[in-house]
């Protein structure tokens, strides 16, 4: 995406590399309130997003067989967040259904359920999951937004 001059259009944006460790997750969620607060974001984003990018990094650091993960988290328009984790996996998450009494494996339906769309992008080295929160303009709504398994809300259950 262009804006009329020289370069792409660019929005704010901010990312570091975290130990792929549980202490990832507290230190993700500190980037995505202090993102939020810098951009005058509204504060149920940040508190969204917080939650988003735990859930996200969580599912890394237990899965993602990497040393390290890569957090970032964006502001592509006026009250709209991106969080995303990149991590060395080449395999993509599956939400699953869990039983009542089971300890974990909840995480996904978190994001399929607080967030407005997610998915997965496939890297050379790894796989990017990302979720998005926040107003949407009318032209980001609709369906699939390609082969990375994007999932709009609501989506629980389909399989790319």
């Amino acid at each position: 995406m262009t804006n009329g001059r020289a370069g792409p259009v660019r929005y704010p944006r901010r990312s570091t590399t975290l130990p792929s460790e549980a202490a990832a997750a507290p230190t993700a969620r500190r980037l995505v309130r202090e993102a939020c607060a810098a951009w005058g974001m509204s504060r149920d984003v940040a508190e969204t997003g917080a939650l988003l990018i735990s859930e996200i990094v969580t599912n890394a650091v237990r899965h993602g067989r990497s040393h390290h993960v890569r957090v970032s988290v964006e502001q592509p328009c006026p009250e709209r967040l991106r969080v995303a984790v990149v991590d060395k996996s080449g395999r993509g998450p599956e939400l699953r259904r869990v039983g009542p009494d089971a300890t974990g494996g909840r995480g996904l339906f978190l994001v399929d359920a607080l967030s407005d769309r997610w998915g997965t992008d496939l890297l050379p080295w790894g796989k990017r999951v990302w979720a998005e929160t926040g107003s949407v303009a009318p032209q980001e709504a609709g369906g699939r937004t390609g082969p990375g398994g994007a999932r709009d809300k609501g989506s629980v259950g389909d399989s790319d």
